[in-house]
């Protein structure tokens, strides 16, 4: 006898065993092999999205840096213009102003002037009213 005879029970088995791979493949493995491409394929396509969607977020984070980096860019002219502005407003207030207080400097000091001609030419007379008034001082009886 030898470990392997080739006899009916083998025949028998190998059938067996081929209409019990034939179920199996129909029954398990073709179901389970479509389910497997199924969702290999479903995790495929969330990863395209996935890597899409970053692409796309990636694009829109760069293109929002720009319109900042513009609007920065526009910012900064626009305050530059306006201190430019304020500055040549400022100059020209002042310059303004520097004059309109040099023609008050001028008038104040020309009625100065003219006040002080007027005190010299009473002087004469101021001095003569100030004689009599130390005159009479000194000798009440003069004066009368």
């Amino acid at each position: 006898m030898s470990f392997l005879s080739v006899d009916a029970t083998l025949i028998v088995q190998l059938v067996n065993f081929a209409i019990f791979f034939a179920l199996l493949n129909v029954v398990f493995l073709k179901p389970v092999g479509r389910a497997i491409a199924k969702r290999r394929a479903y995790i495929d396509g969330l990863v395209a999205d996935y890597d899409r969607y970053q692409e796309e977020g990636n694009a829109l984070r760069a293109q929002a840096e720009a319109i900042r980096a513009e609007a920065r860019r526009e910012a900064e002219q626009t305050l530059a213009a306006t201190r430019a502005a304020a500055s040549n407003e400022a100059a020209e207030i002042s310059s303004r102003y520097g004059a309109q207080a040099k023609s008050t400097i001028d008038a104040a000091r020309s009625a100065a002037a003219a006040e002080l001609e007027k005190a010299r030419g009473r002087e004469g007379e101021a001095m003569r009213g100030l004689a009599e008034i130390m005159l009479e001082r000194v000798v009440p009886d003069a004066a009368r």
